[in-house]
């Protein structure tokens, strides 16, 4: 790993680390004379750690579902966190206005490969509910809702078993299985005491741009990706926590949507609590854009590193 610089925040999420694995120890002693009380003791940890985490102004609820405009209802989901503007009458209702949620999670205590795909099979579902945005490619590619699915740990704990690669490879699977446009992609898989992937997207991919990936860039493209931020990355550095990215490319998607939080969350951008990673792309054609942004963004009409650009030619 890369030394850096200390930061308390570094000590922050290492304690925030531990404390989640103890929380696993303590529930996973009961959990098989009482599963339902083991996953809300689960879901209760994470919600726990947004209200610390998160902006006062945001609401952190747990167990219920998401309404549309048009009235359809999302399963029922373990982790949502409202926005500052959410009616105070509807906060205890259980049925949650789609246009007043910010962020909603699924929470499991022990990660298996079946909850990966049933994660993101609900979240192209309920991020249908919300009506394509046209305007710029931000809003293009992406929905307004921040989904996503943590656990304490997982179930691959064999001597010979690889942990990092089955999520990787669930993740590719069920993303070309349940995906059908870049704003459905999960945001953000954090297993706390492995790794975390958040949800990357290069705007668009073209011979001009990167010669050498002329063939994958033939007749323009763009594309999107799962980072996956793991201890055993090469280049990762000493701070990393899968906590940490969570705290950071979380708040990160949020200020997109809130920018009175983009100064703290380009601090935890700055600081690097959520260290480094890697991950595969996958093409997407730029006939999904509408007519306007397609011609822009394929005649080059992008910035490169302006931050909070809704034109960036890369999205975290």
């Amino acid at each position: 790993m890369y030394k850096s610089k200390t930061h308390d925040l570094y000590d922050f999420m290492l304690q925030i680390s531990e404390e989640m694995s103890s929380e696993y120890d303590r529930i996973q002693k009961r959990a098989t004379e009482d599963p339902g009380t083991a996953g809300d003791q689960g879901e209760e940890n994470w919600a726990e750690l947004l209200r610390d985490w998160l902006p006062r102004n945001y609401e952190v609820v747990t167990k219920g579902r998401i309404i549309s405009q048009e009235g359809d209802t999302s399963p029922q989901i373990d982790v949502l966190v409202l926005k500052s503007s959410y009616p105070k009458k509807m906060l205890n209702k259980k049925l949650y206005l789609a246009a007043g949620v910010a962020a909603a999670f699924e929470c499991k205590t022990t990660l298996k490969g079946s909850h990966i795909a049933d994660a993101l099979k609900t979240c192209a579902k309920i991020k249908s509910f919300y009506h394509a945005r046209i305007g710029t490619p931000f809003k293009e590619l992406h929905s307004p809702l921040v989904y996503g699915l943590l656990a304490h740990s997982y179930s691959w704990k064999g001597e010979k078993s690889a942990p990092e690669e089955n999520i990787k490879r669930k993740l590719i699977e069920s993303d070309v299985d349940f995906v059908d446009h870049p704003r459905q992609q999960l945001d953000i898989l954090c297993v706390a005491d492995l790794a975390a992937w958040t949800s990357s997207t290069i705007t668009f991919i073209g011979s001009y741009q990167t010669p050498n990936w002329s063939p994958m860039a033939s007749n323009g493209s763009l594309a999107t990706a799962y980072v996956g931020h793991t201890y055993t990355y090469e280049q990762q550095v000493t701070q990393f926590t899968p906590v940490g990215v969570l705290i950071s490319y979380l708040s990160q998607k949020l200020a997109w949507e809130n920018p009175s939080f983009r100064d703290l969350a380009d601090y935890y951008r700055i600081t690097n609590i959520a260290g480094s990673g890697a991950g595969n792309m996958r093409k997407w054609p730029t006939s999904i854009y509408s007519s306007e942004i397609r011609s822009r963004v394929e005649t080059g009409e992008l910035s490169n590193g302006k931050s909070w650009d809704e034109w960036s030619i890369h999205f975290p």
